[in-house]
């Protein structure tokens, strides 16, 4: 089973990140079981479009931005949608790389205490360079298995922990509510999840494993255990979020102090290996995306042991580390990005759509009636959420 486990775990592991947690645990703590229902909608979309670009990878054996590049005969139109990319995605990443890292920082200084937190995130970057570093898919793909387990088994104990009412959460699932001052929560929890990095990742990334098409149902049957699995343990988050009394709650950190009272000790380490596991597996993945991006935009061509490939994801990686240690928030930086990130979603997946229903690129694999349906269905929820994030960041909501 573990050999066939492919891309889709750096995936999972990718939307798992310190954002996800976060937003998890706000909903949680506000709203209870209440907004279960969204993290389902949202890993369900997650699976959809993840499966569309895995089956793109496979079959083309081309990354997203390259097919793209390729399909847009339109010079203007073509310069114009790469630019959004790699603004979005270049900027982007590197904004909110300092919050991966941070994210891992946390989960230490929820281990080892604050005592040489200062030195946290160089710890982090080193780890982080030094997977990239090695080149090898393969190794990655390794790692983040272990990486993913450890987070899952976390979480899910410290779900367990809260000893959860299971009626109570079966209806936060199947019934979908809407509590007073919930909706940005849920734009959170499926903005969080539903990346439009990780749709570009996955593409190239498949096309490292697997190089036939006889191999499409393992990519699609990897695309749907390991996107499960991130669902899970998403939902597990808020789970454990319903149990803490206090209300003041802010970020990831405060749910295993918020969790402490209650649970000893035991709740705060498990969240500290959730944590750590979370923070670099984003750390890793957001850098490799924006490098992979670089390489199809630009035509490079290269492979993960090339310089160009490297010092995209070394820049990212340096950005994260210097922005958190010397406490720098550009803050100016991340509203472009989340702006970019906006725009960027609703476009790339009509531009996927569009592509994996052109029978030139997909032959006989391209999409049925019922996944265009579902994909139509997806577009109008990416414009939805990406306007209102652009709204938000405005000022206008």
């Amino acid at each position: 089973m573990f050999k066939k486990i492919g891309p889709g775990i750096l995936i999972a592991s990718a939307f798992i990140g310190p954002g996800t947690i976060t937003a998890c645990t706000l909903a949680g703590v506000g709203f209870g079981y209440a907004l279960l229902w969204a993290m389902l909608l949202s890993i369900l979309a997650t699976m959809v479009l993840q499966e569309m670009t895995a089956r793109l990878g496979v079959i083309s054996q081309k990354g997203l931005a390259h097919n793209i590049k390729q399909q847009l005969k339109v010079r203007w139109l073509r310069v114009f949608v790469l630019t959004i990319i790699l603004g979005a995605i270049l900027v982007g990443n590197a904004a909110y790389e300092a919050g991966n890292i941070g994210g891992a920082t946390l989960g230490l200084v929820a281990l080892f205490g604050e005592s040489y937190s200062n030195y946290y995130p160089f710890l982090v970057g080193f780890l982080a360079s030094v997977l990239l570093l090695i080149g090898s898919y393969r190794i990655l793909e390794k790692v983040f298995m272990g990486l993913i387990f450890l987070m899952s088994i976390s979480f899910l104990i410290t779900a367990i922990l809260t000893k959860p009412d299971v009626l109570e959460v079966l209806r936060g699932l199947f019934i979908p509510s809407f509590p007073r001052d919930s909706v940005l929560t849920i734009i959170a929890l499926v903005g969080t999840t539903v990346v439009p990095y990780n749709l570009f990742l996955h593409a190239s990334l498949v096309n490292e494993k697997w190089k036939s098409k006889d191999n499409l149902k393992a990519a699609r049957v990897d695309t749907m255990v390991s996107i499960s699995i991130g669902g899970i343990v998403s939902m597990a988050i808020v789970i454990a979020a319903t149990a803490i009394p206090s209300k003041e709650i802010t970020g990831a950190l405060d749910l295993a102090k918020g969790l402490e009272p209650l649970f000893g000790n035991t709740a705060r380490y498990f969240m500290g290996i959730g944590l750590f596991a979370a923070g670099i597996t984003s750390s890793i993945t957001a850098p490799l995306a924006a490098a992979y991006v670089a390489n199809s935009c630009f035509g490079w061509n290269v492979g993960l042991k090339d310089w160009k490939f490297r010092l995209v994801w070394l820049t990212i990686l340096i950005i994260g580390v210097f922005s958190l240690s010397f406490k720098i928030k550009p803050i100016q930086i991340i509203q472009f990005a989340q702006i970019a990130n906006g725009m960027l979603l609703p476009v790339i997946a009509i531009l996927l759509v569009w592509i994996v229903n052109k029978k030139n690129v997909m032959g006989k694999y391209k999409n049925t009636f019922l996944q265009n349906v579902i994909g139509f269905l997806i577009v109008s929820l990416s414009i939805f959420l990406g306007l209102k994030s652009i709204f938000k960041v405005l000022g206008i909501l």
